[in-house]
């Protein structure tokens, strides 16, 4: 009974503010504020550079998550802590470090100015790399996953029968670790849809250029707040829907 109780309480812990959430949308006003430009502005930055950090996450990720499992790198312990860090750390700091070291007087970030003339922070390419730094751990760490729950036989019977290692991995490494591997794109484009303290500190809150849903949700709150919740709503959707498409990678089905 006890635990019944403490269960129940957990749950509504979770279920509350969701139901409150849904008992307080404008409905009627649902679809102009959608609609609205700065929704759609929000919307199109969001998507944009949720959809390029995914695919930096993979093009930089995979190789990440190959030396972290499959080489005898020394320190690689340090280097796995480092490259999952930002999952515990908090996303405030993080755009605190990346403005340190990609800001127009930041280690790197003067450097690219001076030589190349290229500006990261304030920007919508900040947006893309805070988003990238947050997100690319959920990456490694599924494929880190995958590769080492993969079948290491294969790949040795197709070495021993002559194939270079870039066939090993494009016709049996890859093969076997393709869902874990979609599963990681995934959680990472819904991480970097999500993200709001690494950008809004890195890259600042400029509409049109980097202000995302969840920065529009920040500024509606004051302004506006139905539009806040219709914004607050979409994002909730969103999230839940990848989490029920992902429920057999992560619940084992439930």
């Amino acid at each position: 009974m006890t635990v019944t109780l403490l269960g129940g309480m957990g749950l509504m812990l979770f279920a509350a503010p969701l139901a409150s959430l849904l008992l307080r949308v404008p409905w009627a006003e649902a679809a102009s504020q959608l609609w609205s430009r700065q929704a759609r502005d929000a919307l199109q930055v969001s998507l944009l550079c949720s959809v390029c950090a995914t695919a930096l996450c993979l093009i930089l990720g995979l190789p990440v998550a190959w030396i972290l499992t499959r080489t005898q790198l020394p320190g690689r312990s340090i280097l796995r802590a480092i490259t999952t860090l930002p999952v515990v750390l908090p996303p405030v700091v993080g755009g605190v470090a990346l403005l340190l070291a990609f800001g127009r007087e930041g280690v790197f970030g003067s450097f690219l100015d001076d030589a190349f003339g290229i500006r990261l922070a304030f920007s919508t390419y900040g947006v893309i790399l805070a988003e990238t730094f947050v997100a690319m751990p959920f990456l490694v760490l599924t494929v880190c996953g995958a590769l080492q729950s993969a079948d290491r036989h294969l790949e040795e019977a197709a070495r021993t029968l002559g194939a270079s290692p870039w066939t090993v991995f494009r016709r049996i490494t890859l093969p076997q670790i393709r869902p874990s591997l979609l599963s990681g794109a995934v959680l990472c484009w819904a991480r970097a849809l999500g993200e709001f303290g690494a950008t809004i500190t890195f890259a600042g809150n400029l509409p049109g250029t980097t202000q995302t849903l969840p920065l529009a949700v920040y500024v509606a709150l004051e302004q506006s707040p139905e539009a806040a919740v219709v914004l607050s709503l979409l994002l909730v959707a969103v999230s839940l829907s990848i989490l029920i498409g992902l429920r057999k990678q992560w619940a084992g089905g439930l």
